[in-house]
Parts: structure tokens; sequence; C-alpha cells
């Protein structure tokens, strides 16, 4: 036994080793905003999250998610207004570990996602606010319905993903929308109206 896990301790510390080594080697990352590469970059979805999250009868804050977002980022650190933002989330990948609730949310009843499989948002103005942060607004269209909408956007970091080898720029995002605006209003005001928007997204050069 004490030889079998000695084999099991060596085994795994051969094959961390490689990873290890390639992560120390790894060129840093790096959070100046001024050092971004400009040019156009793509979504990367695996990275790229949008969370929901909305009262439920005021007891607690329910959340859900949205995954394979798609879409373009371009942008120039020295003229930050000059940003554009076009992004696509399918609507069918809502997700809140609840099975039967995730089905209730594709139904006509919530998001209607066979008849509405997209959200999508492009933006029409950039805002810098600070350092590091800017306000995007665009146009939302959801569920049929096209209003403007604008995001509070934090730059998080750049550089090359050691893993990927692809380089990688991230940023953080807030906002809320009613979803009666969108004619989503089912159980409202029970379950709440606003909805706020949590984002993490990750964009890389193609």
């Amino acid at each position: 036994m004490h030889h079998t896990l000695k084999t099991l301790a060596l085994g795994a510390a051969l094959f961390a080793a490689p990873m290890l080594a390639q992560a120390q080697s790894a060129p840093p990352i790096n959070a100046n905003p001024a050092a971004v590469q400009a040019g156009a970059y793509n979504v990367e979805p695996t990275h790229t999250r949008v969370l929901l999250a909305v009262s439920h009868m005021g007891f607690t804050t329910w959340y859900s998610q949205f995954t394979n977002v798609s879409g373009t980022l371009t942008l120039d650190p020295k003229d930050v207004s000059a940003t554009t933002l076009d992004i696509t989330i399918p609507t069918n990948t809502i997700s809140t570990t609840n099975t039967k609730l995730d089905g209730e949310l594709n139904s006509p009843a919530w998001l209607d996602t066979a008849k509405y499989p997209t959200i999508e948002f492009k933006s029409t103005k950039v805002v810098r606010t600070g350092h590091d942060t800017a306000k995007v607004t665009g146009e939302l269209t959801f569920h049929g319905v096209t209003l403007p909408e604008t995001l509070n956007v934090t730059f998080n970091a750049s550089g090359v993903n050691f893993l990927s080898k692809q380089y990688t720029v991230g940023f953080n995002a807030t906002g809320m929308i009613k979803r009666s605006d969108f004619n989503v209003k089912t159980y409202v005001p029970v379950i709440g109206d606003d909805v706020s928007l949590i984002i993490s997204a990750a964009f890389v050069k193609p």
C-alpha cells in the first residue's frame, strides 16, 4: 500500500511539474489599461459568464447564468470612446442548477427561447469614468424588445494566457434591467422585476 501511494504521488508530481514550470515562466499579466493591445477581439466563451440575480419573494436572491456567449470587441486604449462591442447570448443556455426550473424559464411564460433564441447587445457609446472603468451604453435586444441600457465596466488585466497562448483581455461589468420592460412579467412583483447583471468577460485576439 505504501509503495502504491509513493508511486501515485510520484506520477502526480511528474504530471504537474511541466505545468508548474510553464506557469512560473508565463509572461506576467498587466493590470494597466494603457498597455492593452489595440485592435479587434473575439469573446472567449469558456471563461465568459453572464449572471442574473433577482429577488425571490423577498426571502432570498435567486441566481442563474447564461453561457456560450459570442461576439466582438474593438478597442484602442488611447481612444476608449471609439470602443465598439457586439455581444450575442443564446437564451437556451439559461442555467439555475435546477432542471425543472430551467425548463420553465425556457417556456413561453418566461424567456420563450424557441421564439427568441438570442439576447443581443450592441454598444452605442463608451465613456471612461476612471483609470480602469467606463460606462458602456448600447441597444439591448431581449424578448423581442430593444431598449438602451448601460453597463458599468471595470478592466481587469491583459496579457498572454500561458495555457492557450492567446493574448487575452478581461473585464467585469454590472448593470440592471427591469424585465417587465422587455415583456417578461411572470410573477411580478412577487418575483423581482429588477434583474441585476453580473458579467465576467474574456476576449482574445483572433
